[in-house]
């Protein structure tokens, strides 16, 4: 029995299949055919004596004791990756894959220097391989509390349980339209006048924080900044933008910013990580190149 609960592989591929909710749908992140992965599945059931999984006509999900299973076996599997970074770090050495999630529109932005940092990183760190994605607010978040990325950076409207957030810095947003828009023309507009033009709204802002920003409605809505600016140079809407998106687009006279004293917030960047892996080797070591970038314990 202590050789088959000890089967890794087994294991691996069991929290691969219940991460993806199917067979099928693990596929690709395994590697493996679906006939393939069901051997192995069939294996381990048959090792641990249970049923782990039902599948069938209704989908895929979990029995009782497959979730009990999924927990435990996350858990092993987790340290069983620490010891073994633990044992590389000892050596003096990095190896593995880190996973970085952060939002779009990073790029333009000096404060967190993305370009250096992950230059910096993998510099010192050459046989640590990057897995770099893009994604919203959150999607960051639920990726990380998942341990689909090791870490994130991002401003979050909502935060969730079982994650700690460590202040970075903070970002200005400005209220925006371009020379196409009418509010261009007008020699003289108040916040009234402002609030009748259609405001682009974000697919993760609640119904409060539109109320939160002085507006009560939106007529267009964006998952991205990229998209937002799109949009906004457009002419047919106003929308909130990032300073350093914007900069460029209003030093050449086609973005306008609204009302500054009016309209305006300041979110809060942070670095994202699940609670428990703060010293994990790859996410310690990522951590201490960001404390370098900020000339302070990002801790």
């Amino acid at each position: 029995m202590k050789e088959s609960i000890y089967n890794i592989r087994l294991l691996r591929i069991f929290i691969a299949v219940a991460r993806n909710k199917g067979f099928s749908a693990a596929q690709q992140e395994l590697n493996m055919s679906t006939p393939a992965i069901s051997s192995y599945m069939s294996q381990l059931e048959e090792q641990l004596g249970m049923q782990l999984c039902s599948r069938g006509r209704s989908g895929f999900s979990l029995t009782s004791k497959g979730q009990l299973i999924l927990d435990e076996a996350q858990f092993l599997i987790g340290q069983i990756d620490n010891f073994e970074n633990y044992v590389i770090e000892l050596k003096g050495e990095l190896r593995g894959t880190i996973s970085v999630g952060i939002l779009d529109s990073m790029l333009t932005d000096k404060q967190v220097n993305i370009v250096d940092l992950l230059g910096d990183f993998t510099s010192k760190n050459p046989k640590v391989h990057i897995n770099l994605k893009m994604l919203s607010p959150f999607e960051l978040q639920r990726e990380v509390l998942e341990g689909k990325i090791d870490l994130a950076i991002g401003a979050l409207p909502t935060k969730m349980s079982g994650l700690k957030y460590i202040h970075l810095y903070i970002e200005q947003h400005w209220l925006y339209c371009s020379d196409r828009h009418p509010l261009s023309k007008e020699a003289e507009v108040d916040a009234d006048r402002v609030r009748q033009y259609a405001l682009i709204n974000r697919g993760y802002w609640s119904s409060s924080e539109i109320l939160k920003h002085g507006f009560k409605e939106c007529s267009a809505t964006v998952e991205s900044m990229e998209a937002a600016l799109i949009l906004a140079l457009s002419g047919s809407y106003i929308g909130y933008l990032p300073d350093h998106l914007a900069r460029s687009w209003e030093t050449e006279g086609r973005l306008l910013r609204l009302l500054p004293e009016s309209f305006g917030y300041q979110a809060e960047f942070s670095l994202i990580i699940k609670n428990g892996r703060l010293r994990e080797p790859l996410i310690q070591a990522f951590r201490d190149e960001m404390g370098r970038l900020y000339n302070r314990e990002i801790r």
